[in-house]
């Protein structure tokens, strides 16, 4: 019980301290394990889903390093890009 506890309080302070990142990062934990379920079930609506979930996370970085850069922005721009491509180009040639 200890240990879920401790999750639980440092989900809420991460969520509290910096909620855009905590969506995003929410957003590509969702987009991770609709992948894995189209891996395992092969149905294309998964697919679909987690690309969809990666081009939203990959557009909010962008936004929010675009209007307070941190520390490490060019890596985050440079990581959103190659996600918002890699899903654009799923999204063309496999849908």
């Amino acid at each position: 019980m200890i240990h879920w506890q401790f999750w639980w309080n440092t989900l809420l302070a991460s969520s509290q301290y910096n909620p855009p990142r905590f969506v995003e990062l929410m957003m590509l934990i969702l987009a991770m394990t609709m992948l894995g379920l189209w891996g395992i079930t092969d149905k294309w609506p998964y697919l679909g889903l987690s690309l969809s979930y990666v081009v939203g996370s990959s557009t909010s970085i962008l936004v929010g390093e675009t209007i307070a850069p941190s520390i490490h922005h060019r890596v985050m721009q440079m990581l959103a890009v190659l996600g918002l491509i890699i899903s654009f180009w799923v999204f063309h040639f496999i849908l």
